[in-house]
């Protein structure tokens, strides 16, 4: 786990302690050499659970070392020259006059309904954010983001008419020449009816058909050119260009990338990605970059049917022969470079009558774009390949799946490799193959039942696979953020990133960040008897201490009300004393305690509290309260009765924001 303030330790469970006369909950965390740390359960909102990049090890700190410090400055930094990037992008835009498109009209809409499908809500508030961005004559730079296949497309197509009725050219751009060739044929069919000039621009091409496109884009007679990076080259001119169309950013080199930020500001870019933005990162990203996220699957998909079985011929055969029968096509995954070629052979003798083209990282990459467009234009009926078909390449002909070792797989893996199928309105079917007779470990087991059950499409947003979001977040911005993501843990990393864009946007941030103690003298916990589950207590004493507002500790309080039933009184402290936390942190006080005849508050020197208005407190209300030179605040209150000293600690809070607020 993390601990915002000590850094990376080992979880070792919640502890009953006593002290004093007086038993409570604390969290027990293990640092390096054996060093503990108990951390009372109220100031839970200071841990995280480490979530790093998938396979990442972290290190564990020193308890009062320096490393989480160092490592903590370093991913600031990071994060910074991120935000100052976006914010300065953001304003470079903001000041700039971009084209206004003319108004939708009878055409566009006419276009519109020509769309085979019905919207989905997400999708139809994606073409409207488009419309409303393309309206307005500051530029454009919004992110589409959501599933393969889940219509971020015809988004980008319904733009693209759009510039192009206004007269104004489209660029198209994609890292690869699959995709590219793939949009192209989605781009051409979409607007056959229309007189719309489409053209490709990748190495399919000869030297001569690219001179030809070329020579078309610079006279204006290409209305949208679909192209990889061979579109940032220096001999492309565009006669009038209007809107340009980022697929998958983050697969571009970081040279492309300088060019399509100098793009940004000069006109309408529209980027897509299949890449995950976990929500905690949008919110940050918020008011930087307009994003649209689309999570329903289009009207019509259907789940993918999942079975979990033993390898063996006779299901390979019916399953391809199945699939072909239907006429269209299967992905066979075989995560293994070195028995690849030797799999293929068993399926040629398995299903004579199938055409198989074999795929995998270290093929060079020519060869492999070769193969990956033979199967997109149907000449094979079999992909056997590595993962390497995770993500980036949509083949709505290809319905059936079959994965050879599954159980080796995680969750999210399983889950982004199944997804491959699924894009049409044919039923998918995915074929999860484990050894015959394995003994499968509980977690592949798990693993396996999860995958099967979760079938539904966008699965992958309800499916907690963080690390498939953790990765979504390392990709978005940019690879070096993997390392900062792995070196601090994800939570304290999106922290980091929206504090960074909030200094720089100008909103007022506390000098300092407070975290109340408070040493009342009161029994304040969940007991094991009214929570009988460590991990449900747990999980209750993490959403308690995350409450920022007394209306969310009502809702809390509610919630255990209606699963547990009464709350007992040591429970009911816990809610007061997260109360007094919040009441504490407006005030910017560092810590409260009660030793049995003084309320004794230790303030912060930025405190909002004006010293002087204290003592005419002092003079009016409470006799003898004395304010010491160390900022410490003590009040009279002596032999409080047990049931008083938490009414007697928020008035007094109560009566210093209110003079705050007076004053």
């Amino acid at each position: 786990m993390v601990h915002t303030d000590h850094g990376i330790g080992i979880y070792r469970g919640l502890k009953r302690l006593a002290v004093g006369a007086i038993e409570n909950d604390f969290l027990l965390m293990e640092y390096q050499a054996g060093d503990r740390l108990y951390i009372p359960v109220h100031r839970l909102d200071q841990i995280q659970r480490y979530i790093g990049p998938d396979g990442h090890e972290p290190r564990i700190d020193k308890l009062g070392g320096t490393a989480w410090e160092t490592a903590k400055r370093r991913v600031k930094k990071a994060v910074e020259e991120i935000a100052e990037d976006l914010v300065a992008l953001y304003a470079a835009r903001d000041t700039m006059t971009g084209h206004a498109f003319s108004a939708v009209d009878r055409y566009y809409e006419e276009f519109s309904s020509s769309f085979e499908y019905e919207e989905t809500p997400d999708q139809a508030r994606a073409i409207e954010d488009v419309n409303l961005d393309m309206d307005a004559e500051k530029t454009m730079d919004r992110l589409i983001c959501g599933d393969a296949g889940f219509g971020k497309t015809e988004v980008a197509v319904r733009a693209a008419f759009r510039a192009a009725m206004d007269g104004k050219q489209t660029a198209v751009l994609v890292p690869t020449t699959i995709l590219a060739e793939q949009h192209y044929q989605t781009f051409r069919s979409r607007l056959a009816k229309y007189p719309v000039r489409i053209e490709t621009l990748n190495r399919f091409k000869t030297r001569e058909q690219q001179k030809q496109t070329l020579e078309k884009i610079a006279k204006g007679t290409v209305d949208i050119v679909v192209g990889t990076h061979r579109l940032l080259q220096k001999d492309v001119a565009f006669r009038d260009l209007g809107l340009v169309v980022i697929d998958e950013e983050q697969r571009f080199g970081v040279t492309h990338k300088e060019k399509l930020k100098k793009l940004r500001t000069l006109v309408d870019v529209l980027t897509l990605t299949a890449t995950p933005i976990p929500r905690t990162l949008q919110l940050s990203l918020v008011g930087i970059r307009d994003l649209s996220v689309i999570h329903t699957p289009p009207e019509g998909r259907l789940a993918i049917k999942t079975w979990v079985l033993e390898f063996d011929d006779e299901v390979i055969r019916k399953a391809v022969l199945d699939e072909m029968a239907r006429e269209g096509q299967v992905f066979f995954i075989h995560d293994r470079v070195h028995s690849i070629h030797h799999m293929a052979r068993r399926i040629r003798q398995v299903v004579p009558e199938a055409k198989i083209g074999v795929a995998h990282g270290r093929m060079p990459s020519r060869e492999l774009e070769d193969v990956m467009v033979k199967f997109l234009r149907r000449e094979y009926d079999v992909l056997l390949c590595t993962t390497i078909v995770g993500s980036g390449i949509d083949i709505p002909a290809a319905n059936t799946i079959i994965v050879d070792r599954a159980d080796r797989f995680g969750l999210a893996q399983l889950y982004q490799i199944r997804g491959r199928v699924g894009r049409s309105r044919e039923e998918a079917r995915a074929y999860l193959l484990i050894p015959p007779g394995a003994m499968l470990s509980p977690d592949a087991q798990k693993r396996l039942t999860v995958i099967k059950e979760f079938t539904e499409p966008g699965s992958g947003f309800r499916i907690a696979s963080q690390d498939l979001e953790i990765r979504g977040a390392g990709n978005l911005m940019g690879m070096a953020q993997s390392g900062h993501i792995s070196a601090v843990g994800y939570e304290m990393y999106t922290q980091l990133m929206e504090r960074a864009v909030r200094e720089l946007r100008g909103d007022r941030m506390p000098e300092a960040e407070i975290k109340p103690e408070i040493h009342l003298g009161l029994a304040a916990f969940v007991p094991d008897g009214y929570v009988p589950d460590t991990h449900r207590r747990l999980v209750t004493y993490k959403k308690l201490s995350m409450a920022a507002s007394d209306e969310e500790l009502t809702e809390m309080r509610a919630e255990m009300l209606d699963c547990y039933g009464p709350l007992p009184q040591e429970a009911q402290n816990l809610i007061e004393v997260i109360s007094l936390r919040n009441l504490m942190k407006g005030l910017m006080a560092e810590k409260m305690e009660y030793d049995g005849r003084h309320m004794i508050l230790a303030i912060h020197r930025s405190s909002p509290i004006d010293p002087l208005r204290l003592v005419a407190l002092a003079k009016k209300k409470w006799k003898g309260m004395r304010f010491t030179p160390g900022n410490r605040l003590y009040v009279p209150m002596p032999d409080l009765p047990e049931g008083q000293v938490i009414e007697a600690a928020k008035g007094l809070l109560r009566e210093l924001a209110g003079q705050q607020e007076s004053g």
